[in-house]
């Protein structure tokens, strides 16, 4: 499986869209500080995930949610998905 998901700062109040094979692995990445834009961040949350069967609909998917540019949008997906 794949995975797009949505992970939130409280210190940044920002979110970051991504997609993955392993998300907890990811996660485990993004707060361990070994990307330069999520660095600033830690620690991050996992707030939205959808699991997809290809890499391809994977990144479609995050690229579908970048493209809307809205943290309205993101902030429905997560409301929607609880």
């Amino acid at each position: 499986m794949f995975y797009c998901y949505i992970i939130y700062s409280e210190k940044l109040d920002k979110f970051y869209v991504g997609s993955t094979e392993n998300i907890e692995t990811r996660i485990a990445q993004h707060n361990a500080a070994m990307s330069d834009f999520t660095s600033k961040g830690i620690p991050w949350k996992l707030m939205y995930s959808e699991a997809f069967g290809s890499r391809t609909e994977a990144a479609n998917r995050e690229r579908a949610i970048k493209k809307k540019k809205s943290r309205k949008y993101i902030e429905y997906l997560i409301a929607a998905n609880f």
